[in-house]
């Protein structure tokens, strides 16, 4: 699975740059998402394989606090990301004489940016405020990387107040992405229906469809971990960890493998590439 997800968004970037054709504000986006994809896999599946291949089950508390700062970060990050596409859909469906206007390569640069900088700044007290909490004698997460709420379970004194913050703005970030993303599709789905031809509209719907399958195992997996960590505490602890290990492996994955296939430029770039090598 790290193998497919680095190098996998590694041959995305590499498409995407080395192919003029390419260089549209849906690529540019798809291009931070996998960047942060590979950080995202990064962060955490190099010391899962040290945990099951040589038994590194150390890590020390700074390690630990930058992990989580890491994931958190991250992870909005790529909620943004998605939110930005699902934009680029709609001007580009929606109002397509003043797409390459709206989204300019300034303004690309300025939602992305935007996207970071949210992502770093709404976590960045994280790592200060789960240091400042006391924690009690024991030091084993039950977990394959340091998971906010597990590492939250050790601590000895009243914690409620990190809880909320971290459930808090996790939750209301994505909720805000996600409901500008159904409202973007909504009105993508409502033009594409009045297109005078039925072969437009499935061909305008067809251009998000890598998009939404994304999306989909994005939020999918994310609503299960917050909602077994809210309100899931009769739920077995290796169900817990299960989603939670899913939530962060599988969407790196599949994203360079959906947008390979299901994007017929990058999957022609990469059927000429293999073609030319002799492949």
């Amino acid at each position: 699975m790290y193998i497919i997800a680095f190098f996998g968004n590694i041959v995305i970037l590499l498409i995407i740059r080395s192919e003029k054709s390419l260089h549209e504000p849906m690529f540019f986006f798809l291009s931070m998402l996998s960047i942060t994809d590979m950080v995202l896999s990064s962060s955490t599946l190099p010391k899962m394989l040290g945990i099951f291949w040589f038994n590194l089950r150390e890590i020390c508390f700074e390690a630990c606090l930058t992990q989580m700062f890491i994931i958190h970060s991250f992870t909005a990050m790529e909620s943004g990301f998605f939110l930005a596409m699902a934009f680029d859909r709609f001007v580009a469906i929606c109002n397509p004489l003043r797409h390459s206007f709206i989204l300019c390569r300034k303004n690309v640069l300025v939602v992305g940016i935007s996207v970071v900088f949210r992502g770093l700044v709404f976590f960045f007290p994280h790592p200060f405020i789960v240091r400042s909490l006391i924690f009690c004698q024991n030091n084993i997460i039950p977990h394959t990387y340091c998971e906010f709420m597990a590492v939250i379970k050790l601590t000895c004194g009243d914690s409620s107040m990190t809880k909320s913050y971290s459930l808090t703005v996790a939750s209301l970030m994505g909720v805000f992405d996600l409901l500008l993303t159904i409202t973007s599709y909504a009105f993508i789905l409502h033009t594409a229906l009045k297109l005078p031809t039925k072969q437009a509209g499935l061909k305008a719907l067809s251009t998000c469809t890598s998009h939404i399958l994304v999306i989909l195992v994005f939020y999918t997996t994310a609503t299960f971990t917050f909602v077994t960590h809210r309100f899931g505490h009769n739920i077995q602890p290796q169900i817990h960890i299960s989603i939670a290990n899913i939530y962060l492996l599988v969407p790196p994955m599949l994203n360079p493998l959906i947008y390979g296939v299901r994007t017929k430029k990058i999957r022609q770039r990469i059927v000429h590439v293999f073609y030319s090598a002799g492949v």
